[in-house]
């Protein structure tokens, strides 16, 4: 029986205690495992809380902050890792923007103090397509230039490269409304512009990080 408090087991997992407090060498080092696949060798025990999450058995967790960040990241970051490469992944895009867009309208993310935890609380912004996904990618990039502004002097370089991530995706979602790299697993057809892009392979999700982070 789940109670409203497991979401704790997800936040210890994402979130280890020291990062906080962790040099820029760790962070940069924790970025690349939360964002090149890092994570995802560990994430099959977690299978059950992220359909526990898409069945809304786990609504009890958006009564805070931190609750609803979880279930956030289990709607939201899991399924990329678990469902790589199959509709799946992107299953639960619209239902995560939902409870991130709840969040910004009761307090939920000005609540949270922490960089990495607002990060996480604001991808499904940029994540889920839509109608309105040019507007919310907009809405990332003026988040992500405050927290670059922000930051630490030593932590700055990983937040510009954060806003420079924005600013391309935003540059993708402009030019045609949707991120043509899923086109081939969601069984869509690409444009004739779409397919150029595909060609080259620069992809704004694949990009290394720069050199300096792994030194």
């Amino acid at each position: 029986m789940l109670s409203p408090t497991d979401w704790q087991r997800v936040y210890d997992f994402w979130f280890p205690a020291s990062l906080s407090r962790a040099d820029a060498a760790s962070q940069w080092r924790r970025l690349e495992w939360w964002m090149r696949g890092g994570a995802t060798p560990e994430l099959p025990p977690f299978i059950d809380l992220v359909q526990a999450a898409r069945s809304d058995v786990l609504d009890r967790w958006l009564e805070v902050p931190h609750g609803r960040l979880c279930l956030i990241i289990l709607l939201d970051q899991f399924p990329r890792g678990l469902f790589g490469g199959t509709p799946d992944a992107f299953a639960s895009d619209t239902d995560a923007l939902r409870i991130a867009e709840e969040g910004f309208r009761n307090g939920h993310f000005e609540a949270l103090a922490d960089p990495w935890e607002r990060f996480f609380f604001f991808l499904p912004l940029a994540h889920a397509e839509g109608p309105d996904h040019l507007d919310r990618m907009r809405r990332v990039v003026v988040i992500s230039e405050r927290v670059a502004d922000q930051a630490p002097e030593n932590l700055r370089p990983i937040w510009e490269f954060s806003l420079k991530q924005a600013r391309d995706n935003f540059t993708v979602i402009s030019k045609f409304g949707r991120f043509p790299h899923r086109n081939s697993v969601l069984g869509r057809l690409s444009t004739p512009a779409e397919e150029v892009y595909l060609a080259k392979g620069d992809f704004v999700h694949q990009r290394e990080l720069p050199t300096f982070a792994s030194e």
